[in-house]
């Protein structure tokens, strides 16, 4: 009785299918919708994830080059030096005497022949014609000595001709010959005193000419020592009582070390620019190299440097005497050569050619073994191995493989041919 109230209680009550379908249905619309929201969000999300970027080409690498050109190329040897005097002279006092007047300034032009100093001399006009007086006894005396020697030989003869006839004694015929003789020697002991005597006074009566000192050329004057009141030497040798230069043309000292002046010879084509004129020229060709070493130069250890002169015109005389001077000579040159800038050269392999990139048709660097000629700072000739037009590459990034790498557009370094600054 107790089982069947069991199964009773557990059974269905009338109705109860209806009251499950009714709540199955919205449970099961409920867990769809649930779905597809969340499907919703998970595509929501993963379109809004990032997109891993495509790698970027590499940029261009940009390739320094040069471009070979035809043009003018010199070698030269480079110095400093100074401008010197080329022509001048010092004049010192003709006679001793006094200074009575000066007459020019330092800087002054003068003319051949123009006064410039006055001096008083030392010679007396007492002395002068003390010696004149002097020189005229002379000569009388002399003129009665010649006679005394005329006769003195008239009897010499007389009595050599009666010692040939017997007609006169020894004593009388040496006698007459000792008188000869004395005659003689007083006749030459005056004309002695008289050649003294008449030299003195030429000497005086010169000193008392040449009172003046004068421009022996035309030219300027660049140094004055001479005051008025200054006592003065005939003949002095320093210092100098004027100098006068011709400052027309002067000459460059240069200053060439040793390892260059094997290079110069004479006749070698110098120019040399100067500070007080910058960007001017003058030219000249060497004239002498002086084969021992400059002043100064190759002693306790320093560097041997020898003195290298030529002349340059200064018909303006904007040039002077002192300035300092970048003198060039050059010892090569080539006429319309095929040129490119040392920047491009680096080092020369055991045969002396250099291997340099020259960018192909594609533009792409490729190896070429080159042959230099002359050479100078900034340029230098190509003798083989290049063409005008080419280009050259000076500066390849080391990641960059040179081979395969374009070159970029823009980045070439134009060459300018040597020009020579116009002559003057």
């Amino acid at each position: 009785m107790q089982a069947e109230q069991i199964r009773v209680a557990h059974a269905p009550a009338p109705g109860a299918p209806h009251r499950y379908r009714q709540y199955l249905v919205p449970a099961f619309a409920l867990s769809v919708a649930l779905a597809l929201v969340a499907g919703l969000y998970l595509w929501n999300g993963r379109s809004r994830a990032p997109v891993a970027a495509a790698p970027a080409p590499p940029p261009p690498v940009k390739i320094k080059t040069v471009e070979v050109q035809r043009g003018d190329i010199e070698q030269t040897v480079v110095a400093s030096g100074k401008l010197q005097l080329f022509r001048y002279a010092d004049l010192g006092a003709p006679i001793s005497g006094e200074i009575s007047d000066v007459f020019v300034a330092v800087g002054d032009g003068v003319k051949a022949g123009k006064l410039l100093i006055k001096i008083a001399p030392n010679v007396s006009v007492a002395r002068l014609e003390g010696n004149q007086a002097q020189l005229a006894g002379l000569r009388a005396g002399l003129a009665e000595q010649q006679a005394q020697l005329d006769f003195a030989q008239l009897q010499f003869k007389r009595q050599t001709q009666l010692k040939t006839d017997h007609a006169t004694s020894d004593e009388s015929f040496e006698s007459s010959r000792a008188a000869m003789t004395a005659a003689t020697a007083r006749v030459e002991a005056i004309k002695a005193r008289i050649l003294e005597t008449e030299s003195a006074t030429r000497d005086d009566d010169e000193a008392r000419k040449h009172t003046e000192v004068k421009a022996p050329f035309s030219g300027t004057v660049v140094a004055l020592t001479a005051r008025p009141g200054q006592a003065v030497t005939a003949h002095q040798q320093a210092p100098a009582l004027v100098r006068i230069a011709d400052l027309s043309k002067l000459t460059v000292q240069a200053r060439v070390a040793e390892i260059d002046v094997p290079h110069l010879h004479k006749g070698t084509s110098a120019s040399f620019t100067t500070p007080g004129y910058p960007g001017k020229h003058w030219y000249g060709k060497v004239r002498q190299i002086v084969p021992v070493p400059a002043d100064g130069s190759g002693e306790q250890g320093r560097d041997t440097f020898y003195n290298v002169l030529f002349e340059v015109g200064n018909a303006n005389l904007q040039l002077m005497s002192g300035m300092s001077t970048q003198v060039s000579f050059v010892v090569a040159h080539a006429h319309d050569a095929t040129i490119l800038p040392v920047a491009a050269l680096g080092k020369p392999d055991g045969d002396g050619l250099y291997s340099l990139k020259i960018l192909d048709a594609n533009q792409h660097p490729q190896r070429r073994r080159v042959r230099i000629g002359i050479r100078n700072q900034h340029q230098a000739q190509v003798l083989s191995g290049l063409t005008p037009g080419e280009q050259v590459v000076i500066d390849v990034p080391a990641a960059a493989p040179a081979s395969n790498t374009p070159a970029a557009a823009g980045n070439r370094i134009a060459v300018n041919p040597v020009t020579h600054p116009t002559s003057h």
